[in-house]
């Protein structure tokens, strides 16, 4: 965010290569960068950070970053990635890739046990998911953009793998697959919280929801949440409730200690 902010500042002066001078700003007196859960989600982006990288390391800062991909899967199946693999060769030649092998994910570990899925969503609810939350954090929580065929995703709370969201924020947003996917990819753990009942009156945000849901599935993402009623509840009435009872039963699943320790 913070290189596209200068980007667009330095593109005002209307000088040929806006990223050299940006770069060099960001360079100078700097030692030592460490990015933390890198994730390219965009051509623009991986054009960037590749040209930014080369030029961070050609002014001898050495730059340490952590990924939950290998170079070789970054910006997997993405547009025009053949664009995006002289990035790939710079990580694997210029830097030292050291993979952190672990038969478990600490943050799936911890909510072994744990119950994941709270209602209704009144205060007590709150408070359990408030106390999941802190045990996740590790200092300070930043919003989560994703940048998803030119449009930009916001999730508001992130760290650590770890993403806190309001059930508005993701599924009364104009949200397709494509973004529900971004999404699943970037995250190990999702809570979602005041998930409402469903009914004809909220028929699009339903569809966006269960969209959601099938994504986090898939992709094995751990699903924290706080909800009106129980999965089986939820959808009260209207022309969706016999679709919705498979997503009621994956929220079962996704509860359960065999979907932990998966």
């Amino acid at each position: 965010q913070e290189v596209q902010g200068r980007l667009h500042e330095a593109r005002k002066t209307q000088v040929d290569d806006a990223l050299v001078p940006v770069a060099a700003a960001m360079s100078d007196g700097l030692k030592l960068l460490c990015l933390d859960e890198m994730l390219i989600s965009d051509i623009a982006d991986a054009m960037i950070v590749g040209r930014f990288f080369e030029q961070l390391l050609d002014s001898g800062v050495v730059v340490v970053t952590t990924s939950n991909r290998q170079p070789g899967e970054l910006y997997k199946d993405g547009l025009n990635r053949a664009l995006f693999l002289p990035f790939i060769n710079l990580i694997e030649t210029r830097l030292s890739v050291i993979e952190l092998a672990s038969p478990h994910d600490y943050r799936q570990d911890r909510l072994e046990g744990e119950k994941v899925y709270f209602h209704p969503a009144d205060a007590s609810a709150r408070a359990a998911v408030e106390r999941l939350w802190n045990d996740f954090l590790q200092g300070r929580a930043e919003p989560l953009v994703l940048s998803v065929k030119g449009r930009k995703i916001e999730i508001p709370e992130f760290a650590s793998g770890v993403a806190r969201a309001r059930f508005p924020d993701l599924c009364s947003q104009p949200l397709g697959p494509a973004d529900y996917l971004a999404i699943a990819d970037a995250v190990r753990v999702l809570i979602l919280e005041e998930i409402p009942y469903f009914s004809s009156e909220n028929a699009n945000e339903t569809r966006r929801f269960v969209t959601l849901i099938d994504a986090l599935y898939e992709a094995r993402v751990r699903f924290i949440a706080t909800a009106a009623n129980a999965p089986e509840r939820l959808q009260v009435e209207g022309s969706g409730a016999f679709e919705f009872e498979r997503t009621a039963s994956r929220l079962r699943e996704m509860q359960s200690a065999e979907w932990c320790r998966a």
